[in-house]
């Protein structure tokens, strides 16, 4: 079993409803990465942007983002990560893509949609909670405003990392990085957020923020300017963690209907 996971966090700009453009500028970056990785991460409709019509999107672009995750994945031997609108089944849904270098995937549909922004009139809402196997580690994954629900977030499968892809804006980031310390402490995991940079046509402004804490939330890098992180979790430190302070054999239990 493996005991360190090295991450890349693509903390990037979105060119508006051009996925062909932002695969190719993905593919560059993951392609000419400073240092190997076992996961790269992307950030939410990074194919995209925040997009609430995805009807002016073409239906089989998901299909074919898919396709270029599975191929890069495979070329570059990392897993890659990130949500993007899909269409299935007559309904769109915000959907992260967890793609192994074999080829397999699995997914996560964003349960919570973003009301603020009428997120639920253009998106179905998830309804299952996903645990992705990978490399010995146990990964959780979520779509930037889970992240302000501490009870989807909670750590009732023992997993090691809690991963958020977001559009989170400029003017509410601190609360951003508030949540992801506290759902690291919390959770006794390590929790990271990977958000996107620069403005949308819709006058919203990111600034990154991007960042990893351990299971005591301690930061271990952050950025808020456009660029490549890199970090390495690992599980021989999370386990004496746990083993040492066992807080969560104190959490309250109860079911989430």
């Amino acid at each position: 079993m493996e005991t360190q996971l090295k991450i890349a966090l693509v903390q990037s700009s979105i060119f508006w409803h051009q996925p062909e453009k932002n695969r190719t500028h993905f593919a560059e970056r993951i392609r000419n990465l400073e240092q190997p990785a076992d996961l790269v991460i992307l950030p939410e409709m990074f194919t995209t942007g925040f997009t609430m019509t995805p009807s002016e999107i073409d239906d089989k672009e998901g299909n074919d983002t898919l396709e270029w995750m599975k191929s890069l994945a495979q070329e570059t031997k990392m897993a890659i990560t990130g949500s993007i609108p899909f269409f299935e089944e007559g309904k769109h849904t915000n959907r992260l893509f967890f793609v192994r270098p074999n080829g397999t995937f699995e997914t996560y549909d964003k349960r919570h949609t973003f009301t603020l922004a009428g997120e639920q009139l253009s998106y179905s809402s998830g309804k299952e909670r996903v645990i992705i196997e990978y490399k010995g580690f146990r990964l959780c994954p979520m779509i930037c405003y889970d992240l302000r629900f501490p009870v989807w977030s909670r750590n009732t499968e023992a997993y090691d990392l809690l991963l958020f892809v977001a559009n989170w804006p400029q003017p509410r980031v601190s609360a951003w990085d508030a949540l992801l310390k506290a759902r690291a402490i919390e959770n006794m995991s390590y929790c990271l957020g990977v958000n996107r940079i620069g403005k949308d046509p819709n006058g919203h402004n990111y600034n990154g923020h991007s960042a990893c804490y351990d299971a005591l939330g301690e930061q271990l890098v952050f950025s808020d300017k456009e660029e490549v992180l890199f970090v390495e979790i690992s599980k021989k430190h999370l386990t004496e963690t746990r083993e040492k302070l066992r807080f969560l054999d104190d959490r309250d239990s109860f079911i989430l209907q």
